[in-house]
């Protein structure tokens, strides 16, 4: 059984950065893809990035793009986002999601899920 443990969330000021991190454990297929989902208050779980494990392919929401970095360690079984120029409505729970296949946008389309952290960007 795959497990999702995500770490490195906080309170930052906009225009600030924070990395997050999703250890992964119990991962057998080499098609295994790790995304980050974020879920704000009041609004849908919304796809930011992916990762396929084996190839390093990576996939990125628009909101993403040019100031979030996914990249993910083999040796320590880590995903990590690296996410620059923070704004205010990057604020939400950040959630580690995992699933097999391609990197898909659709939160059903994953199988295993991390129990989040919260990220807030203040002004």
């Amino acid at each position: 059984q795959v497990q999702l443990v995500e770490s490195g969330g906080g309170l930052v000021q906009a225009g600030g950065s924070l990395r997050l991190s999703c250890a992964v454990s119990g991962r057998t297929s080499s098609w295994y893809v790790t995304g980050w989902f974020r879920q704000a208050p009041g609004k849908e779980r919304e796809f930011v990035a992916g990762i396929i494990w084996s190839s390093g392919v990576t996939r990125y929401a628009d909101s993403a793009k040019g100031r979030f970095t996914i990249s993910r360690d083999n040796a320590k079984n880590t995903v990590d986002l690296q996410m620059n120029t923070l704004k205010v409505e990057d604020t939400a729970v950040y959630y580690c999601a995992g699933s097999t296949g391609d990197i898909s946008l659709l939160k059903d389309r994953y199988t295993d899920w991390g129990q989040g952290t919260q990220v807030t960007v203040s002004s």
